[in-house]
């Protein structure tokens, strides 16, 4: 196959990207991680040689409101276990909280990573979670830390199947699921790569060519229109933007005459909102830290993460799900951001801040609500030679880099069965390991 992609805008990575300011600081839209559960986006960074360029970290420290720290990292147990030592001596809770906690990890441990059970399904994790007992502390300073930066949505707006699948795949099946990849180069360097592995192949990536609509004719799709009047041809496309962009490019007798494109307009978005703060001194050691009781869920050391940057100056603050500032000011963003940065890194009081930026992403992930499953397309249309890719697809996966990847792999498997040449490039899961692999087989016996 030879590949001719086109991209809108002068730079590889969508809504992973970064732009460079004025000043010729480069940022990044927003931060991206990965974990050690996302097989199918190491395997992509592995195949456009990014795979270096992502820093790997096994310890996580969390920083509640009295300024107390807690680091959770791999014991020796094997898993579900693991990281049971570290939920034991979680400062921010108290010993009935932690063992309420325990045992509804336990729950999930139990379900062997089945989590289509009716109790998940049209079900939110904030209805599931009062069922299995817990009190709001638990939920705010525990399970809502780790599922809204996750899922980039409110728990009372978050089907409980996602979630549960998150606590399975990252900390209870497998002792490396949880490790935190963060990349060391701005996300516009880490995906150019994209662009060589292509081209290696006789391919070609064509930058600030904006697909304007599809043309069809008897069922099939015959060319993309462009700017100025130009059109390309293909034997098969894959539409790989933003749902809502992709029902604006598709024919309207289309989408009015196929149910699978209607439902489309079903899936609701979510927002993120980031701050990046520069400061004159160095502020932060730590490479990250999450905030408990605060609007700020991350602090990233931009500094210390990038390459080449130095010190701990240029820091990231992100809240994902950030529905209450999306009418706040850009000045009052900022306010509350330092004032909630300046309370946990006491340098940050003593430092002047040179500049700060707000970007706010308004539509940055669908939502997983109860019930969206059934609205998000196969990469498959009723049109045979046109294909969809994206994170809001069907992929198993909520809106996360590792759905996105999971999505242009199964569009690509997708046209290769229809040209009679099946493969699977889709990568499994990590494989269940120490007890969570009894419970696995139990539930496959089932």
């Amino acid at each position: 196959m030879r590949v001719k992609l086109f991209e809108q805008r002068p730079f590889l990575g969508g809504r992973a990207s970064s732009y460079s300011l004025p000043d010729g600081e480069e940022i990044d839209n927003c931060q991206h991680v990965t974990l050690g559960c996302c097989t199918n986006l190491e395997d992509f960074y592995r195949r456009v040689g990014a795979l270096e360029k992502i820093a790997r970290y096994g310890r996580l420290v969390f920083v509640d409101s009295k300024g107390h720290r807690a680091a959770m990292e791999a014991s020796a147990l094997p898993p579900p276990f693991h990281l049971a030592p570290s939920l034991a001596f979680y400062p921010s809770l108290s010993w009935p909280e932690r063992r309420r906690i325990g045992e509804a990890m336990l729950s999930i441990a139990r379900r062997g990573g089945r989590n289509n059970d009716d109790d998940a399904v049209g079900c939110t994790m904030l209805d599931w979670l009062r069922a299995q007992g817990q009190n709001e502390r638990a939920i705010s300073r525990f399970w809502s830390v780790v599922l809204v930066s996750a899922l980039n949505e409110e728990l009372v707006r978050t089907e409980a199947r996602y979630a549960l699948d998150v606590f399975w795949k990252a900390f209870l099946s497998a002792r490396s699921g949880y490790i935190l990849g963060i990349p060391r180069v701005p996300l516009g360097e880490l995906y150019e790569g994209c662009r060589a592995a292509i081209e290696q192949r006789a391919g070609e990536v064509l930058c600030r060519a904006a697909v304007r609509g599809l043309k069809e004719n008897d069922e099939r799709i015959t060319s993309v229109c462009m700017d100025g009047g130009r059109q390309y041809s293909a034997d098969f496309y894959i539409l790989a933007v933003p749902h809502e962009v992709a029902l604006k490019l598709l024919p309207e007798r289309i989408v009015a005459s196929e149910t699978q494109f209607r439902q489309i307009r079903n899936l609701q978005v979510s927002p993120i909102t980031s701050v990046h703060f520069w400061f004159d001194r160095e502020v932060m050691a730590d490479p990250f830290v999450t905030l408990l009781d605060r609007a700020t869920q991350w602090i990233f050391n931009k500094s210390r993460l990038s390459e080449g940057r130095g010190d701990g100056r240029y820091l990231q603050s992100v809240i994902s799900a950030s529905y209450g500032l999306m009418r706040r000011s850009r000045q009052e963003i900022i306010n509350l951001c330092l004032g909630e940065l300046q309370q946990v890194l006491p340098e940050a009081r003593k430092a002047r801040l040179v500049k700060a930026i707000v970007v706010k992403e308004t539509a940055a992930t669908f939502s997983p609500q109860p019930g969206s499953d059934r609205w998000r397309p196969s990469q498959r249309t009723p049109l045979p030679n046109l294909f969809l890719a994206g994170d809001w697809t069907a992929t198993g996966w909520p809106a996360t880099m590792e759905g996105a990847v999971r999505s242009g792999y199964l569009a690509a498997e997708a046209v290769l069965s229809f040209c009679g040449e099946p493969k699977r490039l889709l990568k499994p899961d990590l494989p269940a390991e120490g007890l969570a692999r009894h419970w696995v087989r139990a539930t496959r016996r089932n």
